[in-house]
């Protein structure tokens, strides 16, 4: 998302009226749910209101709050203030969590900030988070005024999330992205021996629960989605077996390696949504309590660069010790 004025996180400016191009990554979004997440901290019925009085605008026009985003849509948005110095305050009380983000860097040059970020915390607030990833990078780096996330990580996932510096990196990026240029390798251990072969093709939709919960599942008129797996290590025991996998999504669809390998019949442990809970629960009496899925490794090209640059993220303690358990078990066996 390009957004043409920004009010940092310690700024008290009034707000100003936002001229937001809307990028490959949100298209498809209705616009309603957008805005709950790009004006984090305003009540619901404070947007529902500003879009049926028009000052939400589309591409000059009044809009309904149903309506789906195009990428490169020119999204009009009015004043609003989105609870900055209350995100502010929470970041300066929570400083240690705030500085243990930064601790992750893996990558940094002079427009881009490659992070390995902890599962457990969103890559930005909203939906009832005051604050994430993004806005703990802004806190901290207040100097850098034009910071921006180039993608998503799910709140649980761990692993290689990428924070443009510059404007023309993001573009640069989100261009490489929208045509599969940047290649991004996930782990995930999964239930049971892998069954899903080399790739699942399989459309994916988003759908939304009377609970407002939103799920995505496999359906004909879903949007095309493509993932690449392959097995890196089985994991044979008496009770179970489970299958460490390597994923390369080759579209970039909501939650698309949860559902692809659920959709298959290996979901991945500790999965909330689309895993096993009974298996779930018996992993977390081993020691395994979040999910296991992680963003592993990047590698695009910069632009200045004349050679592909490849990330890295090593794997969390948690993670780390339940293959080495694992391993051991087999050993042992």
């Amino acid at each position: 998302m390009l957004q043409s004025s920004m009010v940092s996180s310690s700024s008290h400016k009034i707000p100003k009226v936002q001229q937001v191009q809307i990028s490959s990554e949100s298209a498809g979004q209705r616009l309603d749910n957008f805005l709950f997440t790009y004006l984090k901290g305003v009540p619901k019925t404070r947007i529902y209101r500003i879009i049926r009085k028009g000052e939400v605008r589309i591409n000059k026009g009044r809009i309904k709050p149903e309506y789906r985003l195009v990428s490169g849509d020119i999204l009009r948005l009015p004043p609003v203030r989105q609870g900055e110095e209350r995100s502010a305050i929470e970041l300066s009380q929570n400083d240690k969590l705030a500085h243990s983000i930064l601790d992750q860097i893996l990558y940094e040059d002079e427009g881009l900030l490659v992070i390995n970020k902890p599962a457990g915390i969103a890559v930005h607030g909203g939906s009832g988070v005051s604050f994430g990833v993004i806005e703990a990078v802004r806190y901290l780096r207040g100097s850098e005024k034009s910071l921006e996330l180039v993608h998503r990580l799910d709140k649980d996932t761990s692993g290689c999330l990428m924070i443009a510096k510059r404007r023309k990196i993001l573009r640069a990026i989100h261009e490489q992205l929208q045509a599969g240029d940047v290649e991004k390798v996930y782990w995930a251990l999964v239930q049971g021996r892998w069954q899903g072969g080399e790739s699942v093709s399989a459309p994916l939709k988003k759908n939304q629960l009377s609970s407002g919960e939103r799920v995505v599942r496999v359906s004909e008129d879903g949007q095309p989605s493509l993932t690449e797996f392959k097995v890196l290590q089985a994991f044979p025991s008496d009770s179970s077996s489970l299958t460490l996998m390597e994923a390369k999504p080759k579209t970039g669809r909501t939650h698309q390696i949860r559902v692809h390998a659920a959709h298959v019949g290996n979901p991945i442990v500790g999965d909330p949504k689309y895993g096993d809970n009974h298996f779930n629960t018996a992993m977390k009496q081993k020691g395994l309590s979040r999910l296991f899925l992680h963003a592993q490794k990047l590698t695009l090209t910069l632009p200045g660069h004349e050679k592909p640059i490849s990330v890295e993220a090593p794997l969390d303690k948690q993670l780390q010790t339940s293959l080495d358990k694992l391993a051991k078990e087999i050993h042992h066996g």
